[in-house]
């Protein structure tokens, strides 16, 4: 039986149960294993990054796999694992929600390696690598709306704010008025803008120029970040 066999005979069923499946099903799945894990490095944002988690992605994988081995047209085995299984308990706290996804994919493509189906183990794998990627590329379902949060001072009367607007307006491709409070001291008002820049690498020049612009004092600029997201 030649290699292209081996691959494609498992997803129908009638890959052989020998050593050499065994193995080559071993090697697909730390393979797989591998390309879950590396997806998950470059996709993964936040505070929550976990070396040890990396690495269970690939030992998860490979173990589904030798486990699917064991159990490989043996009815009796499975219900024997299924009893230790339930004697022995996994708990983890995941921080993140999509990482339950990673541990399904690298469960899935350890259980296609380990039952001989091995095409659909790389298959599966490549896909999920594909979408992960595509969702972290594309950022998909951000809402950013926002880039900076200025916060000034206003000494000068309300009915000149149109003046401030257009400085605004030549560096932000939009604009909101978040807040407007009279000063403690009743001289002017403080004013709250969050601005979609049009250049964000320019967000320097637009806080200079309000420093320099009469009638505005006490500048600060926050960098807004993603709407309720984690």
């Amino acid at each position: 039986m030649n290699v292209s066999d081996l691959f494609l005979r498992g997803d129908f069923g009638t890959a052989p149960d020998d050593l050499g499946g065994i193995v080559l099903g071993l090697l697909i799945a730390f393979l797989c294993g591998h390309v879950v894990a590396w997806v998950y490095m470059l996709c993964h944002s936040g505070l929550s990054y976990s070396r040890s988690f990396v690495n269970s992605l690939v030992i998860l994988c490979v173990i589904v796999a030798l486990v699917m081995a064991v159990m490989f047209n043996n009815l009796l085995m499975v219900f024997g694992m299924m009893a230790v299984f339930a004697v022995v308990r996994f708990r983890n706290i995941l921080r993140d929600t999509l990482d339950t996804a990673y541990i399904l994919a690298s469960i899935s493509t350890g259980m296609a390696a380990g039952t001989r189906k091995f095409s659909t183990a790389i298959l599966g794998a490549l896909v999920f690598a594909a979408i992960m990627l595509y969702l972290h590329w594309t950022s998909f379902g951000a809402r950013h709306r926002y880039d900076l949060i200025l916060n000034l001072h206003w000494g000068r009367p309300l009915d000149e704010l149109p003046s401030l607007a257009g400085l605004l307006e030549r560096h932000g491709r939009r604009n909101q008025l978040a807040s407007q409070r009279a000063g403690a001291s009743s001289d002017g008002t403080d004013l709250s803008y969050r601005i979609l820049l049009r250049d964000a690498s320019r967000a320097g020049e637009l806080v200079s120029e309000l420093k320099a612009f009469p009638g505005v004092s006490r500048v600060t600029s926050l960098k807004a970040e993603d709407e309720s997201e984690v």
